[in-house]
């Protein structure tokens, strides 16, 4: 089993920027993927960027050109989302994401977070 910690959000204005972390452990052969999601009130979750093993990093629309999403290289185990140029819409619970093993012959297990909230005034 996984569990998977984030932490960083809050309160920030528009324009402002905030990072967030997240923290794999558990039963961890190899973490293939790792990435971010959110949902705001009343939506259906987002996903937001995603990074593979190798470092490869891909973005949704919404966070090309604000948002950095990178790994620990010494741990692996070990994601964050910086943020900048905050806007409003951007407010949201933020998810950690990710696919591992618990071995190398064991299946790819996905994993989820417990969301951390980041609230963007105007």
């Amino acid at each position: 089993q996984v569990q998977l910690v984030e932490s960083g959000g809050g309160l920030v204005q528009a324009g402002g920027s905030l990072s967030l972390s997240c923290a794999a452990s558990g039963s961890i052969f190899s973490i293939d993927a790792m990435a971010w999601y959110r949902q705001a009130p009343g939506k259906e979750r987002e996903w937001v960027a995603t990074i593979s093993s190798g470092g490869s990093t891909n973005y949704a629309d919404s966070a090309k050109g604000r948002f950095t999403i990178s790994r620990d290289n010494a741990k692996n185990t070990v994601v964050y989302l910086q943020m900048s140029s905050l806007r409003p819409e951007d407010t949201a619970v933020y998810y950690c994401y990710a696919n591992s093993r618990g071995s190398r012959w064991s299946p790819v297990v996905s994993s989820w977070g417990q969301g951390t909230q980041v609230t963007v005034s105007s």
